[in-house]
């Protein structure tokens, strides 16, 4: 097998574990799942808002969810989970959140802005909210609802954007939904941080300064000396070599 068709094909499998698992543990808040391979077997960890729905009655639900795994090629899997400590900026759980929400009859608008501002006052940085399908009428379009500062180019919005999409199904047809977060303690390439010195460095700095130039003076009058004798012996050695 070509190196290339193997790596498809492991990123085929992942996808396919992540949209089972979107499916599968919803009611518990599902903020995304990382899969890695370890010589014991391989790692699959459940990133949850509320971890006790995962793992069920006496670990009942996750044997469950490790057996399931077995039947998508997964060798000898390991099931984890970890409850997400800030659920304000896991795009993939707002954004399930958000759809769940419009499932339940929520207007699309009042959602996308109750959604904004609860990121946003969690301290967030940026929040961008994109909602598509069939809102209003027949015609499908995009309502976006955007906040703060956000990165849609270069590589800061691969590694310092958190996104997230889920999907709603309605009577209407089918809407998605699609969440991007900048987290508060991100630090964008245009941001600098100005450091207030403390008192008692202010005055040290202050001493140093003021000895660096007592210094520079004891040697500039030192040079001026040297410069002085030189100058007169100099003029002692012309009136000798004349007398």
């Amino acid at each position: 097998m070509a190196v290339e068709r193997k790596f498809v094909e492991e990123r085929i499998k992942k996808l396919r574990v992540k949209e089972w698992m979107i499916q599968e543990v919803r009611n518990a808040g599902f903020g995304g799942v990382d899969i890695t391979r370890t010589p014991l077997g391989t790692q699959v960890t459940l990133f949850v808002e509320r971890p006790g729905l995962v793992i069920g009655k006496g670990g009942r639900r996750i044997r469950m969810l490790t057996e399931k795994l077995k039947e998508f090629g997964i060798e000898n899997p390991q099931v984890s989970v970890d409850e997400i400590e800030k659920p304000e900026f896991n795009a993939q759980l707002m954004a399930s959140l958000l759809a769940r929400a419009l499932e339940r009859g929520w207007y699309f608008r009042k959602a996308g802005y109750r959604f904004l501002y609860r990121i946003m006052e969690a301290g967030a940085k940026g929040c961008e909210i994109e909602i598509s399908g069939k809102l209003t009428s027949e015609r499908a379009r995009t309502e976006k609802f955007v906040d703060g500062t956000m990165v849609h180019t270069g590589d800061p919005a691969f590694n310092l954007v958190n996104k997230g999409f889920d999907v709603a199904v309605k009577k209407l047809g089918v809407l998605g939904v699609s969440i991007r977060i900048i987290p508060s303690d991100t630090l964008l390439p245009d941001e600098f941080m100005v450091k207030e010195l403390q008192p008692e460095k202010v005055e040290a700095e202050d001493e140093k300064e003021a000895i660096t130039e007592a210094d520079v003076e004891e040697e500039s009058k030192v040079e001026t000396v040297e410069e002085t004798e030189g100058v007169a012996g100099g003029k002692e050695n012309e009136d000798e070599g004349n007398t």
